[in-house]
């Protein structure tokens, strides 16, 4: 056993090494198309006098500066665990993508400062047909580029150029709209280039704050994806010992790299070997099939030995879970030597657990008075 998990810990290895290799190669493309448009643009917002394209060229300088930005950090949480981070450095990737979202969030509010100082101050533009064209040739490039990002970024499950992608994708309408501005000044004499500027800015403002967002919520740790402990949960009851699996939770150490504790149901007739043998099977198992390292895997038993148990754990069910804030009751295990029950709840995010606590156990006490009852309150952390 311990063979196939080296074998797949190598293997995991070879795949990050080949995921990182994916992100800096696209990285490197991105940077070198958005400095190449970024450089013509500039230059033909500089001789037609336009604000709108001349803020078009900084938001493909700033796309630049984020790919920059994203090869720094993938380099870095690349780094082998050590002593000190015996988890490696994956979430520097997360700390990289704030700074990304800072520097966005600097481009759009100067260029919404540079935009309406034109409105008040307005100067008309001067546009020639190779201005157009190169204009017309950025939109293109910019579709086919932010195409190919996306499609590498789901191909690695790497957030940021997803994300990059579909930036890179909506910059491409936005070089659109510079595009229709000019068409419609040489059309009607009718200037909107600054006002196409506070589009422009408006949009990488709200852009800057969403990367903000999406990253705070990385930092912070979010609820696991229902797909994804929904598989797992599948993976550990297919083991047919097991009767359920609860209380999953999940710990995310950078793109790719999740750690867990989960709680099994078990017959009250296996023994400890038999236990130690099953746990370690389904840790395999959950790593194989999903890519999760489980990091701890505790065990409930329940009653196999005494058929009244389980009227009395229906007749607990039904007043628990007659409670809307109650989610789910497991866990369940009756002692009738020592009259003991106990079990678990999950509770909603909208009530205090010390209120339910007190009224679960009052309504209990006055149902099963003889017996000690230990109520264990777990939180709606996953699916």
């Amino acid at each position: 056993m311990s063979e196939d998990i080296n074998n797949e810990n190598k293997g995991m290895k070879a795949a990050a090494g080949t995921r990182d290799q994916i992100i800096i190669r696209t990285s490197i493309i991105g940077i070198l198309a958005n400095v190449f448009l970024a450089s013509f643009k500039a230059a033909v917002g500089l001789l037609s006098n336009s604000i709108a394209v001349i803020l078009d060229a900084v938001n493909n300088l700033s796309d630049a500066l984020s790919s920059v930005i994203t090869i720094i950090g993938t380099r870095l949480a690349g780094r082998a665990p050590d002593k000190k981070h015996p988890l490696g450095y994956g979430r520097i990737e997360y700390l990289s993508a704030m700074i990304v979202a800072a520097l966005v969030l600097y481009a759009g509010i100067t260029s919404l400062v540079e935009s309406v100082k034109k409105i008040i101050h307005p100067e008309k533009p001067d546009y020639m047909l190779p201005s157009l064209i190169i204009i017309a040739s950025a939109v293109i490039v910019k579709l086919i580029l932010g195409w190919y990002v996306k499609k590498q970024g789901e191909k690695v499950n790497s957030g940021a150029l997803i994300a990059s992608g579909e930036d890179t994708r909506f910059d491409a309408v936005l070089s659109a709209s510079v595009l229709a501005s000019a068409l419609i000044y040489l059309a009607t004499g009718i200037s909107l280039e600054a006002y196409v500027g506070v589009l422009i800015s408006f949009v990488i403002i709200k852009a800057g704050i969403d990367m903000m967002k999406d990253t705070v919520n990385d930092i912070l740790g979010q609820r696991a994806d229902v797909e994804v402990s929904r598989k797992i949960k599948r993976v550990i009851t297919s083991e047919p010992e097991i009767r359920g699996a609860y209380d999953l939770l999940l710990h995310n150490y950078g793109p790719d790299k999740d750690y867990g504790s989960v709680h099994i149901e078990l017959p009250d007739t296996m023994t400890v070997d038999q236990v130690d043998e099953l746990t370690r099977r389904v840790e395999e198992k959950v790593f194989r099939e999903t890519g999760v390292i489980l990091t701890g895997v505790g065990v409930y038993s329940y009653n196999t030995k005494n058929d009244e148990v389980s009227a009395i754990r229906n007749k607990v069910q039904k007043t628990v879970l007659a409670h809307d804030y109650v989610l789910q009751m497991h866990g369940f295990y009756l002692d009738m030597e020592t009259k003991t029950m106990r079990f678990d709840v999950v509770l909603s995010f909208d009530i205090e657990v010390k209120e339910a606590m007190e009224t679960l156990g009052k309504e209990l006490k006055e149902a099963f008075p003889d017996y000690d009852i230990q109520i264990t309150p777990d939180r709606d952390i996953s699916d």
